[in-house]
């Protein structure tokens, strides 16, 4: 049998004793409505007959009573109308007979009632007798008599219809008891049954249940009994398959996984850079050779290994905890994410990067921390800056002995050379004066990066710069037709700056723009409150920086294919270095064909992040 059946053989009892308490209460009400009837329908006719009877007789003894006054044809007609009412009552009464003795009694009625006729029918003869003799003597006993049998016919009836409501309370007194035993009954029969189905149906399941907690706890050998054809057996079947080929695919796994955990462990052993991997709690979940060297630590198997206990740098693990509670790695450019390390052999520096490890639910389950070692490539910087250094050091001297002669030359004897030499020595003098600004710019831009370049801060109000980029720059905006515009959101405070090294940094973003805007175009100068730190930006409507330059246009004598005004290149990265002295950042938000809004940060007074 089919669980189904089972179900729907038990909810069937359940409705055949529901309907069997149903049919009695139908039973016991049609009884009771009966007896209802019978005292409604039977005694009632009866009993309102007499009620009739009496009255009609009672008003016929008033029109006897007003002939003896003298009112004959008002005491006539009035006996008369009674008369006919009388009668029809008594014919009614005679045709709704239900009691014993009633017959007899209508009867007695009938006969006195016509005797009373004959006395009363004379009714001038009684006019004529004064004294009301024969009234007293006669006619109001024969009244008394028939109102008397009147009234002993609606006792019966009354009498009878009491009984009938006797009757009717003891049928619904029955009907009450004999519903509540049978509904009763049928609701201890009906919970019997039902506890019985549901132990046959929860048995099998807890069984279910029993063998899920062995498969969970990786008992994969467990079986459920088989038994019957119903639907559970059938899922127990199905189970047990299941549970036999969940324990061949475990086994396979754990093969497979075993291999994966070997071939991970091999990879990490191979990666030159140094990885290390945190879970939420910043506990240290797996490490690989390269980084223990970087850490300058022996290896070690503690589970209770936290970030603090091997990177001397609190600020890397700021940062790791930052991941850990936002579920995003930082944002940062690469010039602050290098960290240094002391090593026995000298200073060691490393670009580190940090990956958050998501779970299938997209949740966050741990930290992955890389750091690739970048010591030859700060070295080879380092010899590159200091030949540049030297090299425009020592280019200067002959340049500028060059460029006097090409001056006094132009001054004193350009005036006898022929036209032709004349243009060579002017292109001469421009390549001279060129490459005199190049090596300035080398120079500075080594000072910058080597930290040898004197800073003077102070604290300036950032109007203070606007003020002087719009005295600087208003003729040349005048002769292109630009409009030059600056606005300050809100009540800055004062920022911690080389007011000369920044007005720099801004007079080189400016002509920059007025540089690729267009005639009757837009230069504006924008700055804004974030936190400890003021941005201020240079926006323009020009011809904007391709995406793939804008990575890169801060670089040394990187310049936009295209777009090249005759520049060293070397601008942009000085700006990068001066601002990055003043433990700010610079970027670029640039759109092609629609302009690009430069923008760097400083730190407002107060904030504690910079040096003095």
């Amino acid at each position: 049998m089919t669980l189904k059946k089972k179900i729907l053989i038990g909810y069937g009892l359940s409705f055949a004793f529901m309907g069997l308490v149903v049919a009695l209460a139908v039973i016991n009400l049609v009884a009771l409505g009966k007896a209802t009837d019978a005292i409604l329908s039977e005694n009632y006719r009866s009993i309102l007959a007499a009620e009739n009877m009496v009255d009609a007789l009672e008003r016929q003894d008033s029109g006897t009573l007003l002939v003896l006054m003298g009112e004959v044809e008002e005491g006539t007609a009035l006996f008369q109308k009674n008369e006919a009412i009388f009668l029809e009552w008594l014919g009614r009464a005679k045709d709704n007979i239900t009691i014993s003795g009633e017959a007899d009694l209508l009867s007695a009625i009938e006969v006195d009632y016509a005797s009373y006729q004959q006395v009363a029918a004379s009714l001038a003869a009684l006019q004529a007798d004064s004294g009301g003799l024969t009234y007293r003597r006669m006619i109001f006993p024969m009244f008394m008599q028939v109102r008397e049998a009147c009234i002993s016919l609606r006792n019966i009836n009354e009498e009878t219809m009491y009984a009938a409501s006797v009757d009717a309370k003891k049928v619904a007194h029955n009907a009450i008891g004999s519903t509540v035993l049978v509904a009763s009954l049928a609701l201890v029969v009906a919970l019997i049954f039902s506890m019985i189905l549901a132990e046959r149906i929860v048995h099998p399941i807890r069984r279910f249940m029993e063998a899920s907690r062995h498969i969970s706890a990786g008992d994969y050998d467990v079986q459920v009994p088989v038994g019957g054809s119903d639907e559970l057996s059938r899922l127990a079947s199905e189970f047990n398959q299941m549970a036999t080929q969940v324990g061949r695919y475990n086994a396979m796994n754990i093969e497979k996984v075993i291999a994966e955990k070997n071939k991970s462990e091999a990879v990490l052993e191979s990666i030159e850079d140094g990885l290390v991997i945190f879970d939420l709690e910043l506990k240290v979940a797996g490490i690989n050779p390269a980084a223990w060297r970087i850490f300058d630590l022996p290896p070690v198997e503690d589970p209770g290994l936290r970030c603090g206990d091997i990177i001397p740098d609190s600020r890397l693990c700021d940062l790791i905890r930052d991941t850990v509670e936002t579920g995003w790695p930082p944002t940062m450019p690469d010039e602050q994410r290098v960290i240094s390390f002391q090593h026995a052999e000298g200073a060691a520096h490393y670009l580190f990067s940090i990956t958050v490890i998501r779970g299938i639910e997209r949740d966050l389950s741990g930290v992955v921390l890389l750091l690739k070692d970048i010591t030859r490539l700060k070295q080879v910087e380092q010899l590159k800056s200091d030949f540049v250094m030297a090299a425009s050091h020592e280019l200067r001297t002959p340049l500028t002995s060059l460029g006097m002669s090409v001056d006094l030359l132009l001054e004193h004897a350009s005036h006898n050379l022929a036209e032709k030499d004349r243009e060579l020595l002017l292109a001469a003098h421009e390549e001279v004066h060129r490459m005199k600004s190049l090596v300035s710019d080398l120079l500075d831009l080594s000072k910058i990066e080597a930290g040898r370049i004197e800073m003077e801060f102070e604290d300036v109000p950032v109007a203070t710069f606007f003020e002087h980029m719009q005295s600087v720059f208003k003729s040349q905006m005048e002769l292109k037709e630009v409009a030059f515009v600056s606005g300050i959101q809100g009540d800055l405070p004062l920022v911690r700056a080389d007011a000369n090294k920044i007005a720099w940094v801004l007079s080189n973003l400016v002509s920059n723009a007025l540089r690729y805007v267009n005639r009757g175009g837009c230069v504006a100068l924008m700055a804004q409150q974030f936190g400890a730190h003021v941005h201020l930006s240079v926006k323009d409507d020009g011809l904007g920086i391709p995406e793939e330059y804008q990575a890169r246009i801060f670089h040394k004598f990187v310049q936009v294919k295209g777009q090249e005004a005759g520049g060293s290149g070397l601008g942009l990265a000085i700006c990068k270095e001066i601002v990055r002295a003043h433990g700010g950042t610079i970027w670029v938000e640039s759109v092609p064909g629609r302009g690009s809004t430069f923008t760097f940060t400083l730190p407002v007074v107060g904030a504690g992040n910079l040096m003095t």
